[in-house]
């Protein structure tokens, strides 16, 4: 906003009275020295105008704008508060599908670029390969958010520490920022069969993750992949310790909407993963037409429409890649414009959702492990 100034008078100069008994010698002076004050005020003015010009004109220069009005594009949350009082940071580096020898150095350039969060998982089996990196890194432990999961195999209460003492091993740390159960689907122990009792009622394997809170090995703990009906399901036990966060598949084609509003009603956090897409659906996301609109409009990339869309919606983000150019990239979030925010909101819901991550074939069960529940 341009500094106030005070208010410039209306009153015409050149229409001041002059006292009829003044001599022609005093009139002439007065209308010369009238005619220099507004001649004065017309530089001033003109001054003015041109300040302007030159201040929207470097506004302009130096943010993207959006109706001609310069926007704060950092205030999105950077970090979130969980029910423990531990703040979790809104963007991480996921590393589900990278690759060992191409992991590490994925980890390396995000730090290097300011992530502070680190999501991986147990099966993701490349957990060596991110603690050394997070190791070699210099950054420090205690600045670091440091997630995985615990994989179906060990639901079985007497194997849930010991599957975490794997995965701290393996990261090199004491301790996990969060943990959480991976599917809502308990196999027997070294086979892919399912466990049904265990799958039907969790609350056996959530015991035993609240242990591993009262121990310190664990800050907070969580759920991936729950629908409504199993987090209900869940917490309709006498728990310790609330589920802090339910990692999900949330994208412009598998937005879920219903599931957002739900968790915002009952104070849990939603975690994204897969933002852009599967693989199989990234290059279609970044050329919605909605998200190219508005990258266009705002100078920022489609990407980062796409993932400073999911943290608008109050969400952890957790994009993946092992492209040095676009880890550093999908870091870097900014505010959409309410109506721009709408906009791809109104887009994102407006087709049937498709999910992509979906075993419930795979694993045999009978049922669609997001719809339906085992009877």
């Amino acid at each position: 906003m341009p500094p106030a100034y005070k208010q410039l008078s209306t009153h015409d100069p050149e229409e001041v009275s002059v006292d009829p008994t003044s001599s022609p010698t005093s009139r002439l002076t007065s209308r010369l020295s009238f005619t220099a004050v507004a001649r004065l005020i017309a530089v001033m003015v003109l001054a003015y105008a041109g300040v302007r010009f030159l201040t929207r004109a470097a506004l302009k220069l130096r943010a993207p704008c959006h109706s001609g009005l310069q926007r704060n594009l950092s205030s999105l949350p950077t970090h979130y508060t969980l029910p423990s009082g531990d703040k979790i940071p809104s963007v991480a580096l996921g590393v589900w599908q990278a690759s060992r020898g191409e992991v590490g150095a994925a980890v390396t350039t995000a730090l290097q670029a300011g992530y502070r969060h680190i999501d991986g998982a147990w099966i993701y089996r490349n957990e060596e390969e991110v603690g050394q990196a997070i190791r070699e890194s210099g950054v420090s432990r205690e600045e670091l958010w440091i997630t995985s999961k615990l994989w179906n195999t060990f639901h079985a209460p007497e194997d849930v520490e010991s599957a975490l003492d794997d995965s701290l091993k393996k990261l090199d740390t004491q301790y996990l920022d969060l943990y959480l159960m991976h599917w809502p689907v308990a196999f027997k122990k070294d086979t892919t069969e399912v466990d049904k009792e265990l799958t039907a009622n969790p609350y056996p394997t959530w015991q035993k993750l609240e242990e591993l809170v009262e121990k310190g090995k664990v800050r907070n703990i969580g759920v991936s992949n729950f629908n409504i009906a199993r987090i209900q399901n869940l917490t309709a036990n006498p728990l310790k310790v609330q589920p802090a966060v339910n990692q999900v598949e949330l994208s412009y084609w598998n937005p879920q909407p219903e599931l957002l509003a739900w968790a915002k009603e009952n104070g849990l956090l939603l975690e994204a993963y897969s933002p852009l897409g599967s693989n199989k659906q990234v290059k279609e996301s970044l050329e919605a037409p909605a998200v190219q609109t508005i990258a266009k409009q705002l100078g920022i990339t489609p990407a980062q429409v796409i993932i400073s869309w999911h943290v608008q919606r109050g969400t952890i983000v957790l994009p993946k890649s092992v492209t040095p150019s676009r880890v550093e990239e999908n870091y870097h979030i900014f505010a959409l414009p309410e109506d721009l925010f709408e906009q791809l909101e109104t887009a994102a819901t407006s087709h049937p959702p498709l999910r992509v991550v979906n075993p419930s074939k795979s694993w045999g069960l009978g049922y669609d492990v997001f719809d339906d529940y085992p009877q």
